[in-house]
């Protein structure tokens, strides 16, 4: 019985992960197709290449003189994002910009509640 409880534990544990792992990938994808990132599709050809590639990481390699940079998904689109200079440094903003109003509303959140639980003296 404990055995069960301890595998379903585990299960239902690297599932939550996964699912996080997941969401966290589509909206990276999200940013990069905003930043003008392009989309390749990994067909038969290109999937061994897609699986030695570091997946769910942003990567830089030099190439032609300039700097082109990758970003692999091989498990949900089965694809690599790619963009140059440009397209990193807008990547750069819309991320700081989402990170800027994620903090916005957790801090505005945490004021509300202060309120609620805050000492009668304070009020």
């Amino acid at each position: 019985m404990k055995l069960v409880l301890l595998i379903l534990a585990a299960s239902v544990g690297l599932t939550g992960c996964s699912a996080i792992e997941r969401s966290r990938a589509r909206d990276t994808q999200q940013l990069l197709a905003a930043a003008g990132f392009t989309m390749r599709p990994a067909d038969t050809a290109e999937q061994q290449h897609l699986a030695a590639m570091a997946p769910y990481r942003l990567v830089s390699h030099t190439s032609d003189g300039g700097v082109q940079y990758t970003y692999a998904d091989p498990r949900s689109c089965k694809c690599v994002y790619v963009g140059g200079s440009k397209e990193y440094s807008e990547y750069q903003r819309l991320t700081t910009e989402r990170q800027i109003a994620q903090e916005r509303i957790w801090a505005e959140e945490n004021a509300m509640n202060w309120g609620l639980w805050s000492p009668w003296y304070w009020r």
